[in-house]
């Protein structure tokens, strides 16, 4: 493990998902990975904005490259566990490609595949997924120190320039909600709160 990685704080997934939604301000569109990542999602403020990926583990960085390639103006945030990330490390090669300035992904790593039974992943030991992201070439990539330091990252304007990769270490408390499961309903929704297209109310 990274001098780096050992130093930094263990934070709570549930707690920050909650300060990223209070501070959302712009209609920024939010896409989260499977599991718990979107059920605290959920629970923490369910929006028109708001993707909630079901079942296509991995993801949730290549849509939101695509909201953020589609729609340059709206900021954009990808939340995704480690064990997600792990199996669609080249979209981090291709977004480090298309540099979009105004994608913000979000790593949650607690060292596990937590939703299928708590298996170890590659980065409770050797795998930095930081310095993968830097190797595939977004720069603006680091590990999130403390709560302090989480506002301040995600407080940044887009026009700072990005993309940004934020990698947080949490640990295993489940999610605190239940995503509706009804792909067709999230996806409108969705598509209404982006302005392009027509969706239905998604009640909790």
């Amino acid at each position: 493990m990274s001098n780096e990685r050992a130093s930094i704080k263990m934070l709570s997934r549930t707690a920050l998902t909650k300060r990223l939604v209070q501070k959302l301000r712009h209609d920024e569109a939010v896409v989260a990975g499977i599991g718990n990542t979107n059920f605290d999602l959920f629970a923490a403020g369910h929006r028109p904005q708001n993707f909630y990926m079901l079942g296509s583990m991995g993801l949730a960085c290549p849509i939101a490259l695509g909201v953020a390639l589609a729609q340059p103006e709206r900021g954009v945030i990808a939340l995704e566990g480690d064990g997600s990330i792990l199996m669609s490390l080249g979209c981090l090669a291709t977004i480090a490609t298309a540099q979009p300035r105004n994608l913000t992904i979000i790593i949650w790593d607690n060292g596990l595949y937590q939703i299928t039974g708590k298996q170890e992943a590659a980065t409770a030991g050797a795998t930095d997924i930081v310095a993968v992201a830097r190797g595939a070439g977004i720069a603006h990539s680091e590990w999130v120190r403390d709560d302090a330091h989480f506002d301040t990252l995600i407080e940044r304007r887009f026009d700072d320039g990005g993309p940004t990769l934020l990698a947080v270490k949490i640990d295993d408390s489940p999610g605190q909600g239940q995503t509706v499961r009804d792909p067709a309903l999230i996806r409108s929704r969705f598509m209404k709160g982006l302005g392009t297209g027509r969706g239905g109310a998604l009640d909790p």
